[in-house]
C-alpha cells in the first residue's frame, strides 16, 4: 500500500527529477489488412488505425491530467509492412504515406512498423520495402522504419547488412537540407522485440494479439538524483540495491498507467517497458548517472562495468514491481538525446570504440550517432555488422541508428532539437571493409542457438 510519504516522493520525482511516462504505444496488427489491391489494402489500414486508436490521445491526456503524470508520447506500432507488401505488391510509400495519413488523423506523435524481418533472408515484399524506405521516411513526419538482419537463432543476413548500409547513407543525401533526417527515424536490429514501445525501432510483432496497449517508463534523473543523495562511502553492492528500490518505484507508476489506459480504452495491457531513456534536459541523463557512480566522465575506463551494474539494477528492481516487464527494459545510451553523452564525445572521453562496447551490457545499441558525411555505405554495414554479433552471440537486442551528416566532418554538430537534441559528429575508423560486406549470404547462427 502507498503511504503519504511514498506519494509526496512521486510528485517530488516528477516535478524536480523528470520522471515521466515516455510513451503509452498502441499495437495494432494490419494482417487483417492484407489484399491483393494496394488501394483496397491501404484504406483498410486507415479504418483498422483510425478506428482503434482514435482515443488514444484523449485517453492519454485524461490520465496525465487526473493522476499528475506527465505522458510524453502517444504512439503508434502496426505490423510490419513488409508483410502486407507480400500480399498487394505495388509502391511501398503509398503504405508510408497512408500511416502517415493516419497519425495525423489520430494525433499520435509517431507511428511505427514500415519494417521488414530479414534475419534470414529476403521474403516477398522485403527488398522492395528497404529500397523504399530513404523516400518514405523523407516523404513523412511522423513514420519510423526498422529492419531486423539478424538474430541468436538464425545468425546474420549479410546481404541485408549491405543494403542497410546504402540505405542509411540514402536517408541522409535526401534530407541533407532538413538536418539528415530520415536517416533519424531509422534502426538496424539484431534479436528485435516485437513489444518494443520505443521509437524509431517500435512495430507490432506477428505473435502478439490484435491490438495491445505497451508502456515505456523512464526515470535517469530520479535514479541520478537518489544516487547524488548517497553517502560517498555506499560500496557498488549498496548503490546496485539503491537503483533496485528506485527502479521499483518507477515501474510502478508505468504499471499503473498502462493498466489504466488499456482499462479505458478496451484493449489488453502488454507490457511496461522500463527502460532508462535520456532527454537532453539537464539532469536527465545516463551518463550522468554512470558518473554518479564514480566516473570523471562517462567513457572513462570503468564505464562498461558500471553500466553492466546499472542495468542489471534497473531490471531486477523492474521484474519485482510488475509481472509484465518486456521491450528493451534497460539503459538507453542514445549520444544526441543524452546531455551527459554529448559532453563525452565534443570532450574525446567516448569515441565510438568505447560505445560498441558498452552496448554488451546496456539495452540496446549504438543509437542516435552522427558520424561524417562522407562515410562509405560499406563502412556503415560493417558498424551494422559488428553491433547485431554483439546482439547474436549474447543473445540480447542490439540496433544501431547511424546519422551519415551530409557536408560536415568530425568535431561539427548536427543540431536536432527537442528529444533528438545535438549530435557530435564521431570519429569513424574508414579502413575499408568493402570485401567483406560484398561476400553477402549468411553468417551462421553461434552454438548459443542450439539451446533448445
Amino acid at each position: 500500500m502507498l503511504n503519504v510519504t511514498d506519494i509526496m516522493e512521486t510528485i517530488r520525482m516528477i516535478q524536480d527529477e523528470n520522471l515521466d511516462i515516455r510513451t503509452i504505444t498502441m499495437g495494432i496488427s494490419l494482417l487483417s489488412c492484407c489484399d491483393s489491391n494496394i488501394e483496397r489494402s491501404c484504406e483498410k489500414v486507415y479504418e483498422k488505425i483510425t478506428t482503434y486508436a482514435k482515443d488514444l490521445v484523449r485517453v492519454g491526456e485524461d490520465i496525465e491530467a487526473e493522476y499528475g503524470i506527465p505522458i510524453i508520447n502517444k504512439r503508434i506500432a502496426v505490423t510490419p509492412i513488409a508483410m502486407l507488401l507480400a500480399a498487394s505488391g505495388g509502391d511501398p510509400v503509398r503504405y508510408a504515406l497512408t500511416l502517415e495519413r493516419a497519425a495525423n488523423t489520430v494525433g499520435v506523435n509517431f507511428i511505427g512498423g514500415f519494417s521488414a524481418l530479414v534475419h534470414k533472408g529476403f521474403s516477398a515484399g522485403d527488398k522492395a520495402l528497404i529500397e523504399t524506405i530513404p523516400e518514405a521516411l523523407a516523404q513523412t513526419d511522423h513514420v519510423c522504419a526498422s529492419v531486423n538482419v539478424g538474430s541468436t537463432k538464425s545468425g546474420i543476413n549479410l546481404d541485408a547488412v549491405g543494403m542497410m548500409g546504402r540505405v542509411i547513407r540514402r536517408c541522409s543525401e535526401i534530407t541533407a537540407d532538413r538536418q539528415c533526417v530520415a536517416a533519424s527515424k531509422l534502426v538496424v536490429f539484431c534479436n528485435a522485440p516485437e513489444d518494443n514501445p520505443f521509437m524509431a525501432g517500435a512495430f507490432h510483432g506477428p505473435g502478439m494479439p490484435d491490438c495491445v496497449i505497451n508502456v515505456g517508463v523512464s526515470g535517469p534523473g530520479v535514479v541520478r538524483a537518489a544516487l547524488h543523495a548517497a553517502p560517498d562511502d555506499m560500496d557498488i553492492t549498496e548503490v546496485a540495491e539503491l537503483i533496485k528500490k528506485t527502479a521499483f518505484k518507477i515501474t510502478r507508476m508505468g504499471q499503473l498507467i498502462g493498466t489504466q489506459a488499456a482499462k479505458r480504452l478496451g484493449v489488453p495491457f502488454g507490457i511496461v517497458d522500463l527502460s532508462l531513456a535520456p532527454t537532453p534536459a539537464v539532469g536527465d541523463s545516463v551518463a550522468h548517472i554512470l558518473e554518479e557512480i564514480g566516473l570523471e566522465q562517462c567513457g572513462a575506463c570503468g564505464t562498461t562495468a558500471c553500466l553492466a551494474m546499472l542495468n542489471d539494477a534497473v531490471k531486477k528492481g523492474g521484474v519485482m514491481a510488475s509481472s509484465s516487464v518486456g521491450g528493451l527494459s534497460g539503459a538507453f545510451i542514445p549520444v544526441s538525446e543524452d546531455a551527459g553523452m554529448i559532453d563525452a564525445a565534443r570532450a574525446g572521453t567516448l569515441c565510438i570504440e568505447k560505445l560498441e562496447a558498452m552496448t554488451a551490457v546496456c539495452s540496446v545499441g549504438l543509437d542516435m550517432i552522427a558520424v561524417p558525411g562522407d562515410t562509405p555505405a560499406e563502412v556503415l554495414s560493417a558498424i551494422i555488422a559488428d553491433e547485431a554479433a554483439i546482439g547474436m552471440v549474447n543473445s540480447k537486442t542490439t540496433a544501431v541508428r547511424l546519422i551519415p551528416a551530409v557536408g560536415l566532418k568530425e568535431g561539427e554538430e548536427l543540431e536536432f532539437g527537442g528529444l533528438f537534441g545535438t549530435a557530435p559528429i564521431m570519429k569513424v575508423n574508414t579502413s575499408s571493409p568493402a570485401k567483406f560486406i560484398s561476400r553477402g549470404g549468411l553468417i551462421p547462427a553461434p552454438l548459443q542457438s542450439l539451446k533448445n
